[in-house]
């Protein structure tokens, strides 16, 4: 593990009403051990009995800015294979005849493999963690580790793949076995599951008292469809079942009632909503005005690249404000600042990681730097605003995550990958991958 001092930075530190400063960032191993402005650094020693460490790099950020990395709150990593070949269809087609299909002849290899390329555009994107569904759990933690990137996964159970006992065993076997790793109780949807599945979720949540998480409420056709099967809204039933008990996240959420809203309130359900894939998908618009002036937290997922196709928080942050303001007719619905919390401290509590949330001494050291010199920042006047409204891709010159730097653009803008492969390598394979898949 290597020191590094981060200095001549603007810093965005997340706490709340902490406004921007200009100052630096110490990080020691996989901590961060100081922010501040330097004045404080006399009763900074006094208090910690330390003395400045010895760097191993010293970055001088020339006014640009520092803050938490995004965190991607619900994906599906390693559907990279069906980016751009499973295009402008609705979700039931999309789902039966390009996703299921071809998923089916995907190996644990595979999967690691279109993993290990998804990883690559999250570093672009500034994302350091992720909340993951999808098939082979094993491969995809062994991906993510290897790479270096904050992984949560969820359990996936359906009519046709996985099954409890297989959630259970991840659970117990997953959890613990790295410190960037994770697992968590889901299962895929209520219309791909039977109640007795549904039953059995419910009592492995009771067992163990964890959290359960699941796309819920994505379109119209899957509440109309559930409220004919039992004469209640998907959140309703769940609730109902006893899944609900321990809190959890929902994803998608386009079409609650205020009755489905009330139920999400009362069990501390979150929310993850995914603005490009429900628009790609036609699925329809999240009602997020209507979550925070309830009090429902709210995070933010790109969904997987084949709905989305891009994994883009940049593109998601604009979404989510710019959707909202035209679902309600309201220009000043679901401001810059409020989005920027959900896509950071928001997500962070949603994957479980609050230690992830802000910079701060003694938080884990996940953060990224953002280009300001760049002319969709210019003139610096809000940055909140600017990395909302106009932020991108192009506008990340660091991913850092654990203390590692896994993304730089620092030396002449050259984008370098610290991840242990080369790049073109994981490229090649997934085009191998694709062309097996596809024949």
């Amino acid at each position: 593990m290597k020191n590094y001092r981060f200095y001549n930075a603007r810093i965005l530190t997340m706490r709340e009403g902490e406004p921007i400063f200009t100052g630096e960032v110490w990080v020691e191993g996989d901590t961060i051990r100081y922010v501040g402005d330097g004045r404080d650094l006399d009763d900074f020693y006094k208090r910690t009995g330390q003395n400045a460490p010895r760097w191993d790099r010293e970055i001088d950020c020339r006014g640009n800015l520092l803050m938490p990395g995004f965190k991607n709150a619900h994906t599906h990593s390693a559907m990279t294979f069906l980016r751009s070949s499973a295009d402008d269809m609705p979700l039931s087609d999309w789902l039966n005849q390009q996703v299921f299909p071809y998923e089916a002849k995907l190996t644990p290899e595979d999967i690691y493999t279109l993993s290990k390329l998804a990883i690559l555009e999250y570093l672009t994107s500034g994302i350091t963690a992720v909340m993951e569904m999808y098939l082979t759990p094993e491969s995809i933690a062994d991906a993510f580790e290897e790479m270096g990137l904050r992984l949560v996964q969820v359990g996936a159970v359906n009519n046709f793949s996985q099954s409890v006992d297989q959630v259970e065993e991840w659970f117990r076997t997953l959890n613990g076995r790295s410190p960037l790793t994770s697992f968590r109780l889901g299962f895929h949807a209520e219309y791909t599951c039977s109640r007795e599945l549904l039953e059995q979720m419910a009592a492995l949540s009771h067992k163990y008292q964890a959290p359960v998480y699941t796309h819920i409420a994505e379109t119209k056709a899957e509440v109309e469809g559930c409220v004919e099967r039992y004469g209640k809204t998907p959140v309703a039933l769940l609730n109902e079942l006893g899944l609900f008990e321990y809190g959890g996240a929902g994803y998608h959420l386009v079409h609650t009632t205020p009755e489905d809203r009330a139920i999400l309130k009362q069990k501390g359900i979150a929310v993850v909503t995914n603005p490009a894939s429900n628009t790609k998908l036609a699925s329809g618009i999240a009602p997020i005005a209507d979550y925070l002036r309830e009090g429902i937290p709210v995070a933010i997922g790109t969904d997987g690249p084949a709905s989305n196709n891009c994994l883009d928080m940049f593109r998601e942050m604009f979404l989510v404000t710019g959707l909202a303001k035209l679902r309600e007719g309201d220009a000043s619905a679901v401001p810059a600042g409020e989005v920027l919390k959900m896509a950071t401290v928001n997500g962070a509590h949603v994957l479980g990681q609050p230690q992830t949330d802000s910079l701060a001494e003694g938080k884990l050291a996940d953060m990224i730097l953002i280009d300001l010199e760049q002319p969709n920042m210019q003139p610096i006047q809000n940055i909140e605003s600017n990395l909302v409204y106009s932020g991108s891709k192009l506008n990340v010159l660091m991913t850092m995550v654990n203390g590692h730097i896994l993304y730089d653009r620092l030396q002449g803008g050259r984008a370098v990958y610290h991840v242990g492969e080369d790049p073109a390598a994981i490229y090649e394979r997934a085009a191998q991958i694709r062309d097996r898949i596809f024949a």
